[in-house]
């Protein structure tokens, strides 16, 4: 119990920063429905009221989790009202996007890492590309790909997952297969061993750990392109779709509960990957 105290102390915190700003926003609606009324309510009054709108500005901890487990436990997978249903949506596109960004990302590490021209080519044009807003690049994107006769919605949020992804998986990868140390290239050189030996024998069994510390910070970037792919779509399906129908409709618990679920999403997969990486490490001999 004692390891996981500052856990549970940071959440009360959270937990009752929370309830505090939800009665201090929420007790505007109160207080101006108790004057039109001609009344004056009591704090208990106000406090009770805020707990319990139906449209809150900002909607305390314990609405938010009854209604995601409306959303997800007690609605059937194929219902269009289903989070689990919408969340499946984003991670078909997000795990697309991911694969997506691994290859690209790793392909050009190994080519920067291997060829100077491309480093001095390449690299630079890779971290310009990240100064770009992806809210302004995701419509391009979109208009681009309909422009070309895509009609599949994936293809674009696949895109734009992948260019959220590839950037931490080739910095990552780069930093990992520069990290050998001299003594240990001469060592090979001198046992006569080829580029591609050294490559395969040091260069990417010392990569690995930076390459899986990407992959956790790939994954999150991945699905928020998900998400971020789906509002210039104008798509109906998906967290990112749920967040803006949530929006334009004045529905805050329908925001609140898909970001929610887009948290727990993105957790799950970074815990994916923790696993991965464990079984990984335990296969080659290291420790979990």
């Amino acid at each position: 119990m004692t390891r996981f105290a500052p856990i549970l102390s940071v959440l009360a915190v959270l937990l009752a920063v929370w309830y505090g700003a939800s009665i201090w926003l929420n007790s505007t609606w109160t207080l101006d429905q108790a004057e039109r009324a001609g009344t004056t309510p009591t704090v208990t009054q106000i406090i009770a009221d805020t707990m319990a709108q139906d449209r809150p500005l900002l909607p305390p901890p314990h609405q938010v989790a009854a209604e995601l487990w409306e959303v997800t436990a007690q609605k059937k997978v194929t219902s269009k009202r289903s989070l689990i249903y919408h969340g499946a949506i984003t991670l078909k596109a997000t795990m697309a996007g991911f694969a997506l960004g691994i290859v690209l990302g790793v392909g050009l590490a190994v080519a920067i890492v291997m060829s100077p021209a491309m480093n001095l080519t390449v690299m630079p044009w890779a971290i310009i590309s990240q100064t770009i807003p992806v809210v302004a690049l995701a419509p391009m994107i979109v208009v681009l790909s309909n422009s070309m006769g895509i009609e599949d919605r994936l293809v674009p949020k696949a895109i734009i997952s992948a260019y959220l992804s590839f950037f931490p998986v080739l910095v990552s990868m780069v930093k990992g297969l520069r990290s050998p140390g001299a003594m240990q290239l001469d060592l090979l050189r001198t046992y006569g061993a080829s580029k591609a030996q050294t490559f395969w024998k040091l260069r990417m069994p010392a990569s690995l750990p930076y390459f899986f510390a990407s992959l956790k910070i790939a994954v999150a970037a991945s699905l928020v392109g998900a998400i971020v792919g789906e509002l210039p779509t104008g798509a109906t399906q998906g967290l990112g779709a749920r967040m803006l129908i949530g929006s334009q409709f004045g529905e805050p618990m329908i925001m609140w509960t898909a970001l929610f679920a887009a948290s727990i999403l993105a957790a799950g997969l970074i815990w994916a990957v923790g696993l991965i990486e464990a079984g990984l490490r335990r296969r080659l001999g290291g420790v979990a």
